[in-house]
């Protein structure tokens, strides 16, 4: 069942989670983000893993109309497919640049060289971007590599760390804190605010990781 929440005065989280990512739930959740956009009474759409937080203005707009309107554009909204490129990440995985990889593969009762194996065979779809920019939730890793988060996040990752954490992957596009466990890194600029398009990726891309040469 989707359920719309108030978030914060000016913003309603619609959550269409219900049990395991779907990637139909997601291609509805982009197509809903693109028809709110093109309304002056919504300020800002962000899709997360099979949920969408819409803000508006408060002051001008009724929280009522804009959860109905909410509700009426997911209703309509059909679970198109996106024009998707494939990215391929080289990643130089283990060692002083996946300082998590053993733990990992104890997680997953695999060796190492498993582990890395699983990772690679992964293919990966862009669900959502956010949490800082250029930062990319990757659908469709191996399911024996879910696990949990740390329990206390790292003060620092390096930037093209390649992480994995619950059932997503990701890569750090600049040196952040992080609760994500590292199995490597990549030398591929993730963001670059001077380009024309600063995100390497975009939503619905697929992502290949292959070891670096």
């Amino acid at each position: 069942m989707t359920r719309i929440h108030m978030a914060g005065a000016g913003g309603l989280l619609l959550d269409a989670a219900n049990g395991p990512f779907s990637d139909t739930t997601q291609r509805r959740i982009w197509a809903t983000s693109r028809a709110l956009n093109t309304r002056p009474d919504v300020l800002q759409t962000i899709p997360g893993v099979n949920n969408l937080l819409v803000t508006f203005d408060a002051v001008e707009t009724d929280a009522s109309a804009m959860e109905e309107l909410l509700r009426t554009a997911w209703t309509q909204a059909s679970a198109e497919e996106v024009p998707s490129r494939e990215i391929v990440v080289p990643v130089v995985y283990g060692g002083a640049f996946g300082e998590d990889l053993a733990l990992v593969a104890r997680f997953a009762n695999l060796t190492e060289e498993e582990t890395i194996d699983a990772h690679m065979a992964g293919r990966y779809s862009v669900a959502a971007i956010g949490a800082m920019a250029g930062f990319v939730y990757l659908t469709g890793l191996d399911p024996r590599l879910a696990i949990p988060r740390r329990d206390s996040p790292r003060l620092r990752v390096e930037e093209g760390a390649v992480v994995i954490g619950g059932g997503h992957a990701g890569m750090m596009p600049c040196t952040s804190p992080s609760g994500w466990h590292i199995l490597g890194r990549t030398d591929l600029c993730l963001f670059d605010a001077f380009r024309p398009e600063p995100g390497l990726l975009r939503l619905g891309d697929t992502v290949r990781f292959v070891r670096a040469s």
